[in-house]
């Protein structure tokens, strides 16, 4: 997670026809307000001020700095005065990195006994970014647009929202993706294009065989691997048994090297994300359980089965959420609970749950895995804490991609579950089961997801539209009617939008 030295920088508008005392006043009051950003500590990023851009060279230059600028995620831009919008053309049409027009003022309210000409003409927000916005529209640009005064906390809670999205569109540029093995056969929603994602959302996927994973696992010491078995015991409730137990040492043995092979081969090759699949394990000690748990909670994104979109995402929203209450994990839709109160969905995989969801400490077992190679796997036990949720899926539709989102609201289980060998959460999905459930198959959602409390529905909008990408939102107001003509809807425009 290494976001410390990413910026957003903050890029008022204005022009030369107001003269020198009022832009030194522009600018000092663009400089104050990028300073109370900052000050505000609510944003997960430095606010960066540039000086008041007030010509088309000026924007055309700021424009091509924040493109070779690796530290610079995205811009805010503000017209404090009016700025000519055609000014705006050259630079808007060579920025690459995504921007959010605040359409805000400097003062909050009005000094009504002193009110004059210059003061309307210096504070003009209010029409000079109505003609800014005018040029965003029609150039086609989609942008974030917030408004409110500055300092209120809604508009910062927005603001925290966008820096975070672009976080993610940043680090989904040059995020690379390691694929050992390849997809459980046979299955559709774990493949997709590539390419096209490559296209679309900027990061790489490359597939390795299992010999060169087993080559990476086969190098940890032993004496690493004991060391490793160590921070297991201090960081998880373990039973006296199993530390007393000579073969489930050896188990958490081999976890402990399983962890430890994967993450050096992911480091020394740059990945972030990593996909494996249980029909595909040759020269490997078992199905990574509790490894693959543990490099989740270290900021790695992971997909089962292969599937390397949903890993992709979960990296991509581990750094969007980072910071904030709550955790990320790679999730599934695995069993339903239907009652006369309500329906709820128990979430859950194989093995491989993020702890950093949990209600509480996690306990570390072993079982027996029966699904691909046959043997015991060591793993974290727990239930996820209760609170908000949303589950998304990224699809492949085949001309394009759809980014799918379900608010849940995660909840106690009713009752302990002694026999059931995995880590799970337990949601009633928004609106609510009957038709989050209906809805999601309208709109090809998968089955495996990514499970956030730290990430909300506005963070995933705002990253789909960097991305150009569809979003379809399932929540308190979604019925079916309405969302099949939203479906239709899309698949009309976003044909269109790809030309000819």
């Amino acid at each position: 997670m290494t976001t410390a030295n990413k910026e957003v920088w903050f890029v008022t508008g204005s022009q030369h026809l107001y003269g020198p005392k009022v832009l030194e006043e522009v600018a000092g009051n663009s400089q104050a307000l990028a300073a109370g950003l900052n000050e505000s500590q609510k944003l997960p990023v430095k606010v960066v001020y540039k000086d008041t851009v007030k010509s088309s060279a000026e924007i055309h230059q700021v424009c091509q700095q924040a493109n070779s600028d690796k530290n610079c995620i995205g811009l805010i831009l503000w017209m404090h005065t009016f700025s000519p919008a055609k000014m705006w053309i050259a630079g808007l049409n060579e920025l690459r990195k995504p921007w959010l027009h605040l359409h805000t003022q400097f003062n909050a309210g009005l000094p009504w006994g002193d009110i004059n000409m210059n003061y309307m003409n210096t504070h003009q927000a209010a029409h000079g970014d109505r003609e800014f916005g005018f040029i965003g529209t029609r150039m086609r640009k989609e942008r974030k647009v917030v408004v409110g005064h500055w300092q209120r906390p809604e508009v910062l809670e927005q603001l925290n929202g966008w820096c975070r999205a672009a976080m993610g569109w940043a680090e989904s540029q040059s995020l690379k993706v390691v694929r050992f093995g390849d997809n459980m056969r046979n299955v559709a929603v774990t493949e997709g294009d590539k390419v096209a994602a490559q296209i679309a959302f900027g990061y790489e996927v490359h597939a390795y065989g299992l010999n060169d994973l087993a080559d990476s696992v086969n190098d940890i010491s032993d004496a690493d691997a004991n060391a490793q078995l160590d921070t297991y015991f201090q960081e998880y409730e373990i039973s006296e048994d199993t530390l007393k137990d000579d073969y489930a040492r050896e188990r958490l043995l081999k976890e402990a090297k399983l962890e430890l092979g994967m993450q050096k081969f992911m480091d020394d090759g740059g990945f972030s994300a990593f996909t494996n699949c249980f029909e595909n394990l040759a020269g490997l000690s078992g199905l990574p359980g509790l490894a693959t748990q543990r490099l989740m909670a270290k900021g790695y994104g992971y997909g089962a089965e292969g599937d390397w979109k949903t890993a992709a995402m979960v990296r991509i929203m581990k750094v969007m959420g980072q910071g904030r209450e709550g955790g990320c994990s790679f999730m599934e839709d695995y069993t339903y609970n239907m009652t006369d109160t309500v329906d709820q969905v128990l979430g859950a995989h194989m093995l491989e749950v993020c702890p950093s969801i949990a209600a509480k400490k996690p306990r570390l077992e072993v079982h027996h895995h029966t699904i691909g190679v046959k043997c015991d796997v060591p793993r974290l036990l727990f239930s996820a804490k209760p609170g908000p949720a949303i589950n998304v899926s990224p699809i492949d539709m085949g001309n394009r991609f759809r980014i799918l989102v379900n608010e849940v609201d995660a909840v106690n289980p009713p009752d302990n579950t002694p026999n059931l060998p995995v880590a799970s959460a337990l949601w009633e999905p928004k609106p609510n089961l009957k038709t989050a459930a209906a809805a999601w198959i309208h709109a090809g959602g998968a089955h495996h997801t990514v499970y956030s409390q730290a990430v909300t529905t506005e963070m995933v909008e705002d990253f789909a539209d960097m991305a150009g990408v569809e979003t379809v939102v399932i929540d308190d107001d979604t019925n079916i009617r309405s969302l099949k003509s939203e479906l239709r809807y899309n698949a009309a425009y976003y044909h269109l939008k790809q030309g000819v």
